[in-house]
């Protein structure tokens, strides 16, 4: 994991820039300014072959911009939480920036629908007695 420190070194700013300088990792650190999703969904919502996707999500990993989790065989990747003022600013740049770009904003349609319709990976069982189950 990335510290404080990293991110603001001259390194840890030139990756997150150069994370930036490509439209794909755009595309995915937009969708996921929505909150989690799986692979399977960022690869619907771009549109994108799932090795390309999965190449891209490693590098913004590395650049320490977003978080990935398992769950069973799947992924899911969120945005990381920004621990520098540098790191909140281009997030923000990010989400007033490119949302009037066509190709963004279509990926923002694909992903709200998927976000209703659930995605294609499954959810979590939820806990025995939660609202909504009813074993006893």
């Amino acid at each position: 994991m990335k510290t404080t420190e990293d991110l603001q070194s001259p390194c840890g700013i030139d990756l997150m820039f150069r994370a930036f300088s490509d439209r794909t990792r755009l595309r995915i650190l937009h969708v996921l300014q929505g909150g989690e999703l799986c692979v399977g969904d960022i690869v619907n919502i771009l549109q994108a072959p799932q090795p390309r996707i999965s190449r891209h999500l490693a590098y913004l990993r590395k650049a320490g911009l977003v978080v990935g989790r398992k769950s069973g065989p799947w992924s899911h990747y969120s945005l990381a939480p920004s621990k520098t003022t540098f790191h909140r600013k281009l997030l923000e740049c990010l989400g007033k920036c490119f949302s009037e770009v066509p190709e963004i904003r279509d990926d923002g349609a694909r992903a709200a629908k998927i976000r209703k319709t659930g995605g294609c990976c499954p959810k979590p069982p939820r806990p025995r007695g939660e609202r909504g189950d009813c074993r006893p």
